[in-house]
């Protein structure tokens, strides 16, 4: 039995709460077993600690609510003069964002994997599931369920395989479409990044949607990135959008880490045959006309499918195929040695 224990709160009563914010639109409520759990939309001018603050408090007056968690965001931006943002205060080293120009290309999996085998070279690592459109990583790390507690004005992470979680999916249930637009996508990023305790950890990976939009922008403008890691398939389609992935990341003065080249080839599991499906090597070839690094192949295996789904990562098996990414996450963890010596 949670904290409400027989006086859960209705939610239509906090429904009624929220309902007479001026311009503001309540998105969803959950209410689990220790603390409700809303999303406001409001006009941006409201995007403030103040308005969170009078939100808190009518959402705490509804009897039997004890804990309440809270994310803002906002549908469209304020026509005010530009001014340059003071940016993201997070306590951690080194930021990693896992992108790639399209999606279909396994960078989810890559990104879980990379934190888990960067966390099996003994790091303290955060994982922060940055596609709020399509949160992936509670099911691929088993933790569909379970809801990150508050403790000093901050959110703790989800614990699991070793690592700090982090997602949206967390906060909605999963089947709830996230019908937003691209300025509450912003707002919701930058409460996941900042309102976090990402205090203590070696290295943030963060899982960014596909493509060259608000989220990746936001990231760039708002952190300071260690650096990006791009993932890719060997086709020539796939390779198109992550070289503008890439050209996007440098435009905004964040280092390449590396070109990852996910589902390079297919080993057969019963005869041990290789296929190249998609072809192979075309990842390492762009990456040498671009200038940057290539970390690594990863293969096709049905294994990797097999344990994502199942939310166990594959890097943390004793398997040919964690080695492949406990190769690329060596490198990485080379890379930003060099950067703290430097």
């Amino acid at each position: 039995m949670g904290l409400f224990g027989n006086r859960k709160p209705d939610e239509a009563a906090i429904k009624n709460a929220l309902a007479d914010i001026p311009d503001a639109a309540l998105q969803s409520v959950l209410i689990e077993d220790d603390v409700v759990r809303v999303v406001v939309e409001v006009a941006p001018f409201l995007a403030n600690a103040e308005t969170e603050r009078d939100i808190e408090r009518r959402v705490q007056s509804v009897k039997g609510v004890d804990q309440v968690s809270i994310i803002l965001t906002a549908q469209r931006e304020e026509a005010a003069p530009q001014v340059k943002r003071r940016g993201i205060d997070i306590p951690v080293p080194h930021i990693i964002a896992v992108a790639s120009g399209k999606g279909g290309v396994g960078k989810s999996t890559v990104a879980v994997n990379l934190a888990a085998a960067l966390s099996r070279l003994n790091l303290k690592v955060g994982l922060l599931d940055g596609d709020i459109y399509g949160p992936s990583l509670p099911r691929m790390t088993r933790t569909v369920g379970q809801k990150p507690k508050m403790e000093n004005e901050k959110i703790v992470p989800v614990s699991a395989h070793g690592m700090s979680l982090m997602s949206i999916g967390y906060m909605v249930a999963e089947e709830a479409p996230m019908i937003w637009r691209g300025p509450m996508i912003q707002s919701a990023l930058k409460q996941l990044l900042g309102d976090v305790d990402w205090s203590g950890h070696d290295v943030l990976i963060i899982d960014l949607p596909p493509g060259t939009g608000d989220a990746q922008l936001t990231l760039a403008q708002q952190v300071k990135l260690t650096g990006a890691v791009i993932v890719s398939t060997p086709q020539d389609i796939a390779l198109i959008d992550a070289r503008k992935g890439l050209e996007m990341f440098r435009k905004v003065n964040v280092p390449i880490l590396g070109i990852v080249e996910n589902m390079s080839y297919f080993c057969c599991p019963k005869c041990g045959e290789r296929s190249d499906i998609f072809g192979h090597g075309g990842a390492k070839m762009e990456a040498e006309k671009l200038g940057a690094n290539f970390l690594g192949e990863i293969p096709l295996h049905a294994e990797i499918r097999a344990l994502s789904d199942a939310g166990r990562p594959v890097a943390l098996q004793d398997t040919h195929q964690a080695d492949a990414f406990i190769s690329i996450a060596e490198k990485i963890r080379d890379v930003i040695a060099t950067k703290r010596a430097a």
